[in-house]
């Protein structure tokens, strides 16, 4: 049986590149995961992600052409974008919380995923200190701690009840 890349339907986070790879080199997809955020960094990840999403074929595809398969893609993509957009402008907003406690653990992943972004931006800023990222130097480490700790801080605060 011959192994043929494709993109996961049910291993996925976003368009399931990482799922569909893992399971062509017979590895976890979270390895694969890894391996992008890590390349994300150096620009080289995203652009290898958005390419194997426009050229891989969904898994169980049915279109056999690479016009096909392009234009699949193109009109899966474009639905998933726009529902992880939802998604995110539903979550910072606030919206179908009808209850006290519904509301308070949405502020708490709201709070939990602000400070996950400003812990990363804060050990980029620390990685610049030490010449890993020469656009970066930051106050000499100080302004990255800093932001690093304002990240913990806002996962750690408990939301007040209203």
């Amino acid at each position: 049986m011959e192994n043929k890349l494709y993109r996961s339907r049910k291993d996925r986070m976003i368009l399931g590149v990482c799922g569909g790879l893992g399971k062509f080199f017979g590895i976890d997809s979270t390895i694969i995961r890894i391996v992008f955020v890590l390349l994300a960094f150096t620009g080289f990840g995203i652009l290898a992600y958005i390419v194997i999403a426009i050229i891989a074929p969904l898994e169980e595809s049915k279109q056999n052409t690479p016009q096909g398969i392009i234009e699949e893609n193109a009109t899966e993509i474009k639905e998933t974008a726009n529902k992880l957009g939802n998604d995110i402008r539903d979550t910072f907003a606030g919206k179908g919380k009808e209850t006290e406690e519904e509301a308070t653990k949405e502020q708490t992943r709201r709070n939990n995923a602000l400070g996950i972004v400003i812990i990363v931006i804060g050990i980029i800023c620390l990685l610049g200190v030490f010449h890993l990222f020469s656009w970066i130097n930051w106050w000499g480490g100080i302004g990255a701690v800093a932001l690093m700790g304002l990240g913990v801080l806002l996962i750690v605060a408990v939301p007040k009840k209203k």
